[in-house]
């Protein structure tokens, strides 16, 4: 597995929940921007809207897909919505617990796997407050403390 990338302010803002597996349905330049690692996934958002059979469809939003240069596509849209491929049971599961108030639906990394497949790792998130992410670095700290003490412990 090769992350491609990695949304680094998905676990800074929020708590993970739960995590899936989800493909993602690209075009051909889509596909070699992925390849080409070019992508960015800051700012981007999972959401669900209903489709003709009246079951709900996972979406990936405002995830940044660098136009690939050597393409003859003129209309390239790097921010479109991408479709996730989810099973039906997935879909519900995330659209249940994302209707409750405070969670969320986000794509934390996008990686190859070893058959060469785009995948997106998509995770259920419950926002952060200040003094939650203060509370993290604080922990963090104090666990390297820890770590530097062990370290020079077994030194002696």
């Amino acid at each position: 597995m090769k992350t491609i990338a990695s949304n680094k302010k998905a676990y800074h803002n929020y708590f993970i929940l739960d995590k899936f597996e989800a493909g993602i349905e690209l075009l051909g330049w889509e596909v070699k921007s992925v390849r080409a690692q070019t992508i960015n996934l800051g700012e981007s958002f999972v959401y669900f809207q209903k489709n003709a059979v009246d079951n709900y469809e996972a979406y990936l939003k405002n995830a940044h897909f660098s136009p690939y240069e050597n393409s003859r596509l003129a209309d390239q849209e790097p921010r479109r919505d991408r479709r996730l491929l989810l099973r039906r049971v997935q879909i519900d599961k995330i659209h249940k617990t994302v209707a409750t108030r405070g969670t969320t639906c986000v794509v934390t990394k996008i990686y190859l796997t070893g058959r060469g497949l785009i995948k997106a790792e998509v995770a259920i998130a419950r926002g952060k407050q200040n003094y939650d992410k203060k509370q993290v670095l604080r922990e963090r700290d104090i666990m390297r403390e820890k770590e530097r003490e062990v370290k020079s412990y077994d030194k002696k």
